[in-house]
């Protein structure tokens, strides 16, 4: 399993936030600077952060930010598939900026999200059935269990 998404460095980061104010004006958004500093969090970390966990990062920026703005951005993000909800069980939901072919581990014990890359898991076959009565925008694979910092 990777342990951490590569770290981004300068240039990379500077051109994925042209290419995501492209796809705000795409998708007719309006390009705040507090939608920039959340995306920016997002794809810097490896963490599959929640709401939560960007609201703290991102206050140390806009004091007045609100969670609820946060909360709100984190969505519209997903919606226009700037990044993705990563798909839980019960937890506040979390979010990966990394929109690169990958799976995740989740951590029962610590809730630790990892991602990992095992190419078979890319072009998962469905049953026909699924393929005629569904219209599927993505295949996900994500697994449950203990971490190695928690075994």
């Amino acid at each position: 399993m990777n342990k951490e998404r590569n770290k981004i460095n300068s240039i990379e980061l500077d051109e994925k936030t042209r290419q995501f104010t492209s796809q705000c004006r795409e998708a007719g958004l309006k390009i705040t600077p507090q939608r920039v500093a959340i995306y920016r969090e997002l794809i810097q970390t490896d963490e599959h952060p929640s709401a939560e966990m960007l609201y703290e990062k991102v206050k140390n920026i806009f004091p007045s930010i609100s969670l609820d703005t946060v909360n709100r951005t984190l969505l519209t993000l997903n919606e226009i598939g700037a990044a993705f909800t990563v798909v839980g069980s019960g937890d506040a939901k979390r979010f990966d900026g990394g929109l690169h072919e990958h799976q995740h581990f989740r951590c029962l014990k610590c809730k630790r999200i990892v991602d990992f890359h095992h190419k078979p898991f890319d072009d998962i076959k469905l049953p026909a059935n699924i393929r005629k009565k569904f219209k599927i925008l993505r295949k996900t694979v994500y697994l449950e269990g203990i971490c190695d910092l928690c075994i």
